[in-house]
Parts: C-alpha cells; sequence; structure tokens
C-alpha cells in the first residue's frame, strides 16, 4: 500500500549558506551596495541602510553578545517590532552563535513572563515602548531585580536573565539595562577575530531559532528549529513567490511570527530587495508608505487587505508601483495598480515547519492549482495517519497529516522529540486531509480546536485556563466563529456564578491584562448552564457551542 509521498530530493534545490550568519555574509557580499532596509521612524530623519551596512551593524552586535557572555546557543530575546534593530539583533545573535528566541510584542504579563521563563532568556533585548506600552515598566513588575541589579542580574522567577537591552529611550532606567547605543556601539567588545571563528564554527545543524507557537495546551509552545531550516526556506521563497531582483517589501506583520520571518525578510534578502519597516500595523500610514517607498510587494493577513481598502488613504495614494498583488486582494481594484501576479494561496505549513511545507509556487497552471494545497516540498515526506490507531492511511483516503524534512523543528521547549514525534520522526500536524493520485495535498482544517484569527493561532485552552480565574465566572468555553475577513473571531461563552454581576467588558479587561491583544475575545456571550452540550468525560461539546455562539452573534 502507497503510503508515503515524498518531495523532491533537497539536493536538487538550489540553496546558499545553511547558517543565518552564512547566510547575511553571502547575501551581504552579493549585492552590498543596495538598500536593504528603509525605516520611518515616528520623530527624526528616514533611516536607510545599505547590505554593506546591515552587515557591519550584525557584525558589532555580536561583538557586543559575546563581550557579555553569549556562547554557542545561548538563549537571547528579541523583542521590539519591525525595525532595523529586530533584523540586525537577531543576524547578531546568530554571529555569535546564540539561539534568537523571537518573542511577540503583543506579549503581557504573565504571559511574556512564562515566554521568558520557558525559553531561559539569559539577555534580553527590548524596544522601550510601543503604542500606549512601556515595555521597562512591564518587565519590572516580574523582575524588579533588572531595575536595580549592580551587574548582572539574580532574578528567582527569571532565574537565566542576567541583563537587558533597551532600544529607544531611557528614562529612568539603570541597573542592569544597557542602552542600545552603548551596547552596539560602545567600548565593550570581543575581538572580530573572534567573531570570525566562532561564525566559522556554528554548524546548520545548531539551533538558530525559537518560535512561540500556541498549540493544543493552555500555554504557547516554543517550537526549536535549526539554522538549517531558516536558511532553506528564505533561500526557496524567492522562488515560491516568482521574484525578480529589485523587490521592495513591505509588511508590518511581527518577524516573531515564523510566516512573515521567511516570507517578508528571507523573500527580500535573498533576491537583494529592500524591507520597507513599518512598527505596527496603521492602514493610512501603510498606503502612504507604499506610496513614498514604492513598494512592490506587500504583505499583509486578510483582514489587513479589507482595512487598507476602507482607509480614506487609499483613495489618495498612487500604488502604481505595486506588482505582486494576488486575486484576493482589495489592492488589486485600486485603479493604479497592473497586476497578474498569482500568489500561492494554495499552499500548505505550519509553524513546526517553519512555513510551507507543500506548495504550489506563482505561476502554476491554474488547473493545477484548483482544489488542493501543493506538491510536497524537496526533501519533505508526508503520511496520512487514522487519528486514533495512528495507522498509516493509503492516497485518498482522509486522517490527520504527519510530515518530516529539513525544515521540521527540532522538538518544542522543554519536550523531548519523543514526546512530539512519532517512532518513524513523523510530525502529526492536529490537521486533517488527504493526498490525491497525483501526490497533491487536500487541506480539510484542524482536527482540534485552534483558532485561527486574522493569520494568527489562538488556543481556546489558554484563554478558558485564565477566566477559571475571573471572579464570577464559574465556565468559560472559548470557540472560533466563522468572519468574512479574520477567518475566525474568538467568542467566549461563560456562565456566570450564582449571584455574580459580571459583563462583557469585564471579562474582555480581564483577559487583556494578561494576554496578547489578538487572544482576547471578540465576544463574550452569557449563557445559562444547560444550554451547554456535554461530553461522556464532562467536558463542554465545542461544535454545537459554536453553532450556539453563531446564532446569538447572527441575531444581535
Amino acid at each position: 500500500m502507497d503510503t508515503l509521498v515524498r518531495g523532491a530530493p533537497l539536493a536538487q534545490e538550489q540553496l546558499g549558506a545553511l547558517t543565518l550568519g552564512g547566510y547575511l555574509r553571502e547575501v551581504c557580499e552579493k549585492y552590498a551596495g543596495n538598500e536593504a532596509m528603509v525605516f520611518h521612524p515616528p520623530s527624526g530623519p528616514v533611516v536607510r541602510l545599505t547590505y554593506a551596512q546591515v552587515w557591519d551593524e550584525a557584525f558589532a552586535i555580536a561583538r557586543a553578545l559575546l563581550a557579555r557572555g553569549v556562547s554557542k546557543e545561548t538563549r537571547v530575546g528579541v523583542l521590539a517590532t519591525n525595525r532595523p534593530e529586530w533584523v540586525s539583533a537577531m543576524f547578531g545573535i546568530s554571529l555569535a552563535g546564540g539561539t534568537a528566541v523571537l518573542l511577540s510584542s503583543f506579549a503581557r504579563g504573565a504571559e511574556l513572563e512564562y515566554l521568558l521563563r520557558v525559553a531561559d532568556v539569559s539577555l534580553l533585548i527590548f524596544e522601550r515602548s510601543v503604542l500606549n506600552r512601556d515595555f521597562a515598566a512591564e518587565i519590572g513588575e516580574f523582575c524588579p531585580e533588572i531595575a536595580t541589579a549592580r551587574g548582572d542580574v539574580h532574578a528567582p522567577r527569571l532565574p537565566f536573565l542576567r541583563r537587558a537591552v533597551c532600544i529607544g529611550e531611557m528614562d529612568g532606567l539603570g541597573g542592569a539595562i544597557e542602552s542600545w547605543q552603548e551596547f552596539v556601539h560602545g567600548e565593550r567588545k570581543a575581538p572580530a577575530a573572534v567573531v570570525e571563528a566562532i561564525a566559522a564554527e556554528v554548524a546548520p545543524s545548531d539551533r538558530g531559532l525559537v518560535f512561540f507557537s500556541s498549540g493544543s495546551t493552555s500555554k504557547p509552545k516554543g517550537v526549536v528549529h535549526t539554522h538549517r531550516a531558516a536558511t532553506i526556506q528564505c533561500w526557496r521563497w524567492p522562488r515560491m513567490y516568482a521574484l525578480e531582483p529589485g523587490v521592495r517589501t513591505w509588511s508590518a506583520n511581527g518577524f516573531f511570527w515564523s510566516g512573515n520571518f521567511t516570507q517578508a525578510i528571507g523573500a527580500t534578502f535573498t533576491v537583494g530587495g529592500c524591507l520597507v519597516l513599518q512598527r505596527y500595523f496603521d492602514p493610512g500610514e501603510a498606503l502612504r508608505l507604499m506610496q513614498a517607498e514604492r513598494v512592490t510587494l506587500p504583505v499583509a493577513w486578510p483582514h489587513q487587505w479589507v482595512k487598507l481598502a476602507e482607509d480614506p488613504a487609499f483613495h489618495e495614494v498612487d500604488l502604481g508601483s505595486l506588482r505582486y498583488v494576488g486575486e484576493t486582494s482589495p489592492l488589486r481594484n485600486h485603479p493604479t495598480v497592473r497586476s497578474n501576479w498569482q500568489e500561492p494561496m494554495s499552499s500548505y505549513g505550519n509553524t513546526e515547519t517553519l512555513t510551507f511545507s507543500a506548495n504550489h509556487p506563482s505561476g502554476t497552471d491554474p488547473a493545477i492549482v484548483a482544489g488542493n494545497y501543493g506538491y510536497a516540498l524537496p526533501g519533505n515526506t508526508f503520511k496520512i495517519v487514522d487519528p486514533l490507531s495512528g495507522e498509516a492511511l493509503a492516497r485518498g483516503e482522509t486522517g490527520e497529516i504527519a510530515v518530516k524534512g529539513p525544515t521540521l523543528m527540532v522538538s518544542y521547549l522543554r519536550m523531548a522529540p519523543d514526546e512530539v514525534f512519532d517512532e518513524e520522526g513523523f510530525f502529526h500536524t492536529g490537521d486533517g486531509g488527504f493526498f490525491d493520485a497525483e501526490g497533491r495535498l487536500h487541506w480539510h482544517g484542524r482536527l482540534n480546536d485552534i483558532i485561527k484569527t486574522g493569520g494568527a493561532n489562538v488556543s481556546p485552552t489558554e484563554i478558558d485556563a485564565l477566566l477559571r480565574e475571573c471572579p464570577g465566572v464559574k465556565i468559560a468555553t472559548t470557540v472560533g466563529v466563522p468572519h468574512e475577513t479574520l477567518g475566525e473571531i474568538v467568542v467566549t461563552c461563560v456562565v456566570r456564578e450564582q449571584g455574580a454581576v459580571l459583563d462583557e467588558p469585564t471579562v474582555r479587561a480581564f483577559v487583556s491584562q494578561r494576554l496578547s491583544s489578538y487572544k482576547v475575545p471578540r465576544r463574550v456571550l452569557f449563557v445559562e448552564e444547560p444550554e451547554l452540550e456535554l461530553t461522556g468525560s464532562n467536558k463542554v461539546k465545542t461544535a454545537p457551542l459554536r453553532e450556539l455562539a453563531a446564532r446569538r452573534l447572527a441575531q444581535s
């Protein structure tokens, strides 16, 4: 019985250096004089960096990190928005042999503390303020020692954290927090020759990056990737996108998402293009950036396309430079846009495979693309298994998608490989689907209850676990309800404790103080306990509850 589906041998794919430091060196030497990044800060002049300057900055950061005790696979956290320092810091960590822990700028409070602790972050690079948030103050709430330490931090709640570096204003800061300027350009540096020697000893199989992804558990999972996995995806994205040299890419989605990391940074740098950086999504500002910087490739989530088209600036800007705009994007309808580009939407992947593992690249015959999610990418092997027995199924039979290959994660943080992979090394994705006779993947959606909202995964278990602590909540069950632009919205159904006075704003505020903004329920619906259907083990059945929530919202 034919149960395995294999991509072409990886050796057939054109790749370059397979460490992140080697990748940066290769593209910076090839495109040294090209503009690599442009950044419009809230105040002050526009920042423009060539590839040669990006290399110099990343190399200086590596020297600074080594002088502060970073060694091979030391965990260094990066907590910042899309700005030049994020990119140079990530590559600098790689050149120093460290592992970059890519932290969500949405995380707050106990969630942020958990990410730092579970990742064993020893040095944190953070942006001082984003919108109305002061990250220094937030970190100080659960790690007050960082502001008072003389030298390294020694904090019981974050036992591995030793020091931090602040990007932005340093007003009121001290202790173990160092300014970005002093960190990068001060005198405390390791010799350049040591950086070169260490970079040469970094292996493609070394742990290079940690992303966080919400799974079916109540806490975000730390997804550990090798240098090899990251660079393979960076090298191959321009082929999947059918990009030509000179691409100018805009995105406001955080680089801490694996998808934006590879499809924005990787796709752009591999062909010597320019990243047009925006710290956070503001549709009017984004449209003006696209016009001013002659953007050719905008990278966004579906709900952001809608907001761009609805913004008043949409009718005022000239978007004639845009070239890589897919059929599903409202930007395609702008009167100045002329594009016939085919976005590779028929593709399948996960954070665990560092984006796509099956794909139809741009330019594929629509007749081949229709109704499926692509062929296995080079080096990947798939099987479809029975979700209950784990038995491999034949082509055409529907079950759980399992995958292994060169971009598959090492494991989750603090989990042994045999807890994550089966005996053959396959990762069971939790997604349902089948392969047809031609070897194309057909995806049917999640087998578990993960909510996909605006391009982000949200674990309902995480929200429900938190709401058990909310005064007045007896039962809380979170579901995803279909939404026209976001895919799904997060909806929590609550049974109040007897006599409790509890309303929707109170529940949402309770969650917003502790979890990222995209995890905060868009709606909170109050239900009576008899309305909940239960399983034999006394758990709430989510499918009927999802239908109930959808009906309530449609009537409101």
